[in-house]
Order: C-alpha cells, then structure tokens, then sequence
C-alpha cells in the first residue's frame, strides 16, 4: 500500500482482521464447518484490504 501512511495502513489491516473474524463467528453461528468458516472469513479480509489497496494506488498516481 505505497500510498497510505503507516497509520492508515495498520488501521485498514486492523478492520480488515475484525470483519473476517467477524464473518468468521457469524458463518460458524449459521452451522458451517471450520474449513467453511474460514473460506467467508478470507473473502471477508480479502474484500475489505482490495477498494484500500486499489485506492492507494490511485491516490499514488495522483501525488506523483
């Protein structure tokens, strides 16, 4: 993520971390399996850290 400063990063990575956790407990609530669980949570942190990475390489085309 070139174009986001470190703080910004640590919080993108950190809201990422809670939502797969997050769908993570909520797809093992709905009765999926462990393996299941955490295929919804890697696409929950997957979709999350994407629009960052994406948004900071435009921000970088920009300041440059």
């Amino acid at each position: 993520m070139g174009g986001l400063t470190p703080f910004t990063t640590s919080v993108v990575i950190l809201a990422a971390v809670l939502a797969a956790a997050g769908a993570g407990k909520l797809a093992r609530l709905e009765g999926a399996t462990y393996p299941a669980a955490l295929k919804q949570a890697a696409i929950a942190f997957t979709a999350t850290v994407t629009p960052a990475a994406a948004l900071s390489a435009a921000l970088a085309g920009v300041r440059s």
